[in-house]
């Protein structure tokens, strides 16, 4: 394992923390947070009176209250149901506003505004572990995402099995991991820090070590640790890419200073239909070095 002294490696005890998506370190976070706590206070204005007038009924009309006026045929109270049918229907009103509105501002695929281009990630989800490979730095790793603090960063994501999910909980988003289709995630860190990354859809027996950890540097820090991991002797060839897709849990951290050419794209073609007559990506990984 590469160390990397000015880097944090320890979780800073909320890695594992139940809370962790009420407590945001990124933007997306931070609006999904916002959300969970609207729709929450939402639901609050209802079940809060149901709780009240359950318990001042049965207070009410407790055996040992003679005074209590019972009126079993009782019905049709035009009050009573306007105030059944209008809260609720306010409700689920308002709540499908925000829904619309969010669903359009925090979509996966839509870029992050930001000064900076994004720094571009490719996911790869395996048996029970995590490729990362950085396309434009030549680099990948196992289990361990390292990405700059406020830079965008642009995950392109597959599965090389069964269909997982990517998820950072205090960085927002949460997508599936499909063989043989794409999906796309943005997200951006506020400050430096290590976070957990984990699936979150049953894929086997591994399923309960199938967790990353993602830190969190400064941009001059993210580009040394690229430096360091380009002088790691390992590479990520085919015979190193076979190895990995062998089936293993909680597997530690590992670095590749160099990937194979349209190593994503392999993954993603040899689960569709007719792949070989789209080209032949699995000879072009045969020619790494």
């Amino acid at each position: 394992m590469l160390l990397w002294p000015d880097i944090v490696l320890a979780c800073n005890g909320d890695c594992g923390s139940r809370w962790a998506l009420l407590d945001p370190k990124g933007p997306i976070a931070t609006q999904e947070k916002g959300l969970i706590i609207t729709a929450f206070a939402l639901m609050l204005l209802v079940v809060i009176p149901v709780i009240f007038m359950t318990i001042a009924f049965a207070w009410k009309f407790r055996a040992s209250n003679k005074a209590a006026q019972y009126t079993p045929k009782w019905d049709n109270s035009l009050k009573i149901e306007t105030v059944v049918w209008l809260v609720p229907t306010v409700i689920v009103a308002i709540l499908a506003m925000i829904v619309w509105k969010s669903s359009h501002e925090l979509s996966p695929y839509r870029p992050i505004a930001s000064s900076q281009a994004p720094l571009q990630v490719e996911v790869v989800s395996m048996n029970w572990k995590w490729l990362f490979i950085y396309p434009d730095k030549g680099v990948a790793t196992v289990n361990q995402l390292v990405i700059p603090a406020g830079v965008p960063v642009s995950f392109s994501i597959t599965s090389d099995t069964v269909m997982s999910s990517f998820f950072i909980p205090q960085l927002g988003g949460q997508i599936y991991a499909m063989a043989g289709m794409q999906t796309r995630l943005q997200l951006v860190a506020d400050q430096p820090g290590s976070y957990q990354g984990l699936n979150t859809q049953f894929s086997g027996d591994g399923f309960p070590g199938m967790h990353f950890e993602t830190v969190v540097t400064t941009p001059p820090d993210f580009e040394g640790w690229v430096r360091q991991v380009k002088r790691s002797r390992d590479a990520l060839g085919t015979e190193a890419f076979a190895q990995l897709e062998a089936p293993s849990a909680n597997v530690p951290p590992k670095y590749f200073s160099s990937v194979a050419p349209q190593l994503f794209e392999h993954v993603l073609q040899k689960y569709q239909p007719h792949a070989e007559a789209r080209g032949k990506p699995a000879q072009d990984m045969g020619r790494m070095m």
